[in-house]
């Protein structure tokens, strides 16, 4: 029996609505097709794992594997388990919807990553966060959620257009207060694994995100022609543009009575202990880390690596 006749044989037995739909939805999903939404959402995921995987293992101070341990079919309203107070949740949006993506890390996961990212002994066993998470442990999980939602957004036409920066990570009081939107919905669990221990965060997606964005299989020879022309013609546009570029140099520390003595002509001396590292930018947005220097009269920057926004985070949690 197919999907569509399960259906309409379900609804022409006169059962409510109210009773009927979760029960059909949760045995067919919200197209009648399960197997498609889970393969699709399985693909996706896969895909994506390996980018996870490296942006999670740039950050800490010992490896830490990572699974896909499931994908079934659910409900939106299913990311606020009532019996959790030390998840942490995010809901990105995208342009097609406010709720693309809702990511969510049990307190197992959120301690390891506590442990891998602050350099803590990999071989010591690590125990599940039970108090209330602190700002920087929220801030942390919002790193992981911001790797795994870059790399599950993709690029191109198929791109799931997810809004960056995403919003802060919640939990505890602020997650019972936060309004879910319910719906059918397509549910990945990811399993991070280490010698200290183990733990997982879940994406859930609504089906018809999933199936708006990669349910619609291979595009049509034709049509991957007309968008392999239109991509070409693009960046042939945009690597002629001129792009203005910037390098900050941090300087040093002052109070708002010495800055207001400042005068024009006035020369600052850079203390020996200033950073030598300056930030390449464009538009506001940092690309590079480089090293501010001379060369003959010239001042010069030298680009040392691509700017990181995790790094970044973590070396400002302690300060110089």
């Amino acid at each position: 029996m197919s999907g569509a006749t399960a259906q309409r044989d379900f609804a022409e037995a006169g059962e409510p609505a109210q009773i009927r739909n979760p029960i059909v939805e949760r045995l067919l999903g919200d197209t009648g097709e399960p197997e498609h939404i889970v393969r699709a959402a399985r693909a996706l995921g896969l895909r994506a794992l390996p980018a996870i995987r490296d942006s999670l293992n740039e950050q800490v101070s010992y490896p830490i594997e990572i699974e896909m341990e499931e994908v079934t079919l659910g409900r939106m309203a299913e990311a606020r388990r009532p019996e959790a107070e030390n998840d942490a949740l995010v809901v990105a949006a995208s342009a097609t919807s406010p709720d693309a993506l809702m990511l969510i890390a049990d307190a197992q996961a959120i301690a390891l990553l506590v442990s891998a990212l602050f350099g803590g002994d990999p071989d010591m066993k690590v125990s599940p966060i039970l108090r209330p998470l602190t700002m920087i442990e929220l801030e942390l999980a919002s790193v992981v959620f911001e790797a795994t939602a870059k790399a599950l957004n993709g690029s191109g036409v198929r791109a799931l257009s997810i809004k960056f920066p995403m919003p802060a990570a919640v939990s505890g009081q602020e997650l019972r207060k936060l309004v879910i939107r319910d719906g059918p919905s397509v549910r990945m669990v990811f399993r991070l694994i280490a010698p200290s221990g183990e733990g997982s965060f879940t994406v859930m997606m609504p089906q018809r995100v999933l199936l708006l964005h990669r349910g619609d299989g291979v595009a049509e020879p034709d049509d991957s022609a007309q968008q392999a022309r239109w991509h070409a013609r693009f960046s042939e546009e945009v690597m002629r543009s001129a792009v203005k570029l910037e390098a900050t140099v941090p300087l040093s520390r002052m109070t708002l009575g010495d800055l207001s003595q400042l005068f024009v002509g006035q020369v600052i001396e850079m203390p020996e202990t200033a950073p030598t590292e300056t930030k390449l930018s464009a538009h506001r947005k940092p690309l590079f880390t480089c090293e501010f220097g001379k060369l003959g009269q010239n001042l010069t920057v030298r680009v040392i690596e691509p700017f990181d926004q995790g790094k970044e985070f973590i070396d400002g949690l302690v300060p110089r």
